[in-house]
């Protein structure tokens, strides 16, 4: 698609200013270097130059499996195959929010959950989960043995996840002072 500012790119040669004309100085005449079928910025742009000339056409938006997983909240390999295989698209995602079957139900209560889940259950953050060694999907039954045990990197990431939102809590408020005066 040509545009206006497409057109002006095609147009700059090195060593002229943009927005200016391109052209050889030789005596008397100045001959515009600009090559023949192009035109130049400040000319108007022709309709099939727009994106006004075109009808706008209403197609579902779909998605992949893995994507509306994600916005479920849900880990993809446990879901039924046949939400596996095909694709979902945004008024399927909405309905499935909004009545979930049984399956996703059961999902999000038992799991096995995806690892922004479990480190939401937990406490920390991602990156935490996986210094401390947990990389894959965790059922709720796992997640309250870890809570249980309390292991030392559970601790050291939680006290770390709480000062990095103490400090996003001081960095907000700064930023509203300096707004506010």
């Amino acid at each position: 698609m040509s545009g206006r500012r497409s057109c002006q790119i095609r147009t700059h040669l090195a060593g002229v200013t943009p927005g200016t004309y391109a052209s050889r100085n030789e005596g008397e005449s100045a001959e515009s270097v600009i090559p023949q079928g192009y035109r130049l910025w400040s000319e108007p742009s022709a309709a099939a130059d727009t994106l006004d000339g075109m009808k706008s056409q209403q197609s579902t938006q779909t998605m992949k499996p893995a994507t509306a997983a994600k916005k479920l909240g849900v880990h993809l390999p446990a879901t039924p195959a046949e939400f596996q295989e095909g694709v979902v698209s945004r008024a399927e995602l909405n309905e499935l929010q909004a009545n979930p079957p049984r399956w996703l139900v059961e999902l999000r209560e038992t799991g096995p959950h995806p690892r922004p889940v479990v480190a939401a259950k937990l406490g920390v953050s991602i990156a935490g989960l996986a210094r401390g060694g947990v990389t894959e999907a965790l059922t709720t039954e796992q997640i309250e043995a870890i809570k249980d045990a309390g292991p030392e990197w559970l601790e050291k990431e939680r006290a770390t996840q709480a000062e990095v939102r103490k400090e996003t809590v001081r960095i907000k408020k700064r930023n509203a002072e300096r707004a506010g005066s």
